[in-house]
């Protein structure tokens, strides 16, 4: 049996209210807070500050299981069992009824300082038959240096869990001495191939790298699920370009989903004070970082001197200021929630609660803040097998929580 109801929530949870929007001078929208980029305009009217818009569904958070250090990304077995990543290093088999394995052994070496540790986890498409799994971390280096790095191995359930055959299938480049912005979620695209997206690592050397071709910080990049380069990945045969990139100016990673309907890759990455961004990652596109920004850096300073457009670069479909500092998303397809059909949810760590966005084709047409309530970090949003949503809050004493509905 599930360990607890934690809270029985209801869609009360969001924020909003006519003095507060008064107070900020915008219509309708779910963030009492003033933007930390006053001066800044958006490209058009839908693409910030989307209004409330409560869909008054009502549910009960339950904990799967808990006890888990930082937990980062979960994955479904066959059977109702998940495979949940732990910041230290360690994957764990947790139960249906909450129970976590022992930590399955044979996962190399990671460097687990600050914003490091091991990262997401998923299913080869073919695991049925293979019984393969792949994980990204950050890879230690060594003299302090590291970079985040994918690996694959074979999944052998057994008394401890155990991987074996375990291959390092993809190394970011170049290493730095960073112990931040390591991105990395793993999506599959629907041909096969594995996109991984990933962070500038914060300091200026990385950020500066985010528009050079010739490294995979600040990229998005897409390879072969045996690590080899798709040929038809949009900078392949280009001298002095890493043929890996699928896209480049991102800073930092940690959501990304396919759509359902058109299988394109949508990623929301973390802005510095302001500037959050929802985006489409296509196809050899600039997502402008640190070229272009919305917000202004931690400091205080404008960005880029406060640059928001420019020729051949791409605008966020959406973006927040304040920040939501976005980890973990998913586009809800299940049928336990029908009015939740189609909407995207996205957690939030700083701000500690689930976005859920209304999108009417690219644009976002409404908002609502989820969760509040938990007071936790949300790290991980992702549908299950069951049609419930589930999710990984990020503290020393982790949990993972399923959204129900209320009875």
């Amino acid at each position: 049996m599930m360990r607890k109801l934690v809270v029985a929530v209801l869609s009360l949870t969001a924020w909003g209210g006519s003095a507060h929007d008064a107070a900020r001078g915008r219509q309708g929208g779910v963030d009492p807070r003033p933007p930390n980029a006053a001066g800044q305009r958006p490209r058009f009217p839908e693409q910030t500050d989307a209004p409330e818009h409560r869909i008054n569904v009502t549910f009960d958070v339950i904990t799967v299981a808990d006890g888990l250090q930082n937990p980062w990304g979960i994955e479904f077995l066959p059977g109702g069992r998940m495979l949940v990543t732990e910041k230290p290093g360690r994957l764990r088999v947790v139960s249906a009824d909450g129970t976590l394995s022992a930590p399955v052994t044979g996962l190399p070496d990671v460097d687990a300082r600050n914003q490091g540790g091991l990262l997401d986890v998923t299913l080869d498409p073919d695991f049925a038959s293979n019984q393969l799994i792949y994980w990204s971390y950050a890879e230690p280096k060594g003299g302090g240096a590291n970079n985040t790095a994918v690996a694959r191995g074979r999944f052998v359930d057994g008394a401890p869990p155990r991987l074996e055959d375990v291959q390092v299938i993809f190394h970011q480049v170049p290493s730095l001495d960073s112990a931040q912005h390591f991105g990395c979620r793993l999506v599959w695209a629907r041909d096969g191939t594995l996109f991984l997206t990933m962070g500038d690592r914060s300091i200026t050397e990385g950020r500066m790298q985010a528009q050079r071709m010739d490294g995979l910080l600040g990229k998005i990049a897409r390879i072969n699920a045996d690590g080899t380069i798709p040929k038809d990945n949009p900078f392949v045969g280009k001298e002095g370009v890493r043929p890996e990139i699928w896209s480049i100016g991102h800073r930092n990673i940690q959501s990304a989903v396919l759509h359902p309907a058109t299988g394109e890759l949508w990623e929301v990455e973390h802005g510095t004070r302001g500037g959050d961004e929802l985006n489409i990652a296509r196809k050899g596109k600039d997502y402008g970082w640190p070229t272009i920004a919305y917000g202004i850096e931690y400091r205080g300073a404008p960005i880029t001197g406060g640059i928001t457009q420019q020729v051949g670069m791409e605008q966020p479909i959406y973006y927040w200021d304040p920040v939501i500092a976005p980890s973990g998303m998913t586009f809800y397809t299940g049928n336990l929630f029908p009015a939740w059909k189609g909407s995207l949810f996205i957690g939030g760590l700083v701000s500690r609660h689930l976005v859920r966005l209304t999108i009417d084709g690219e644009k976002v047409t409404g908002e609502e803040r989820l969760l509040r309530e938990l007071g936790e970090r949300i790290r991980e949003v992702k549908q299950g097998p069951d049609g419930a949503l589930y999710l990984l809050t990020d503290n020393p004493k982790g949990r993972v929580l399923k959204l129900v509905p209320r009875k």
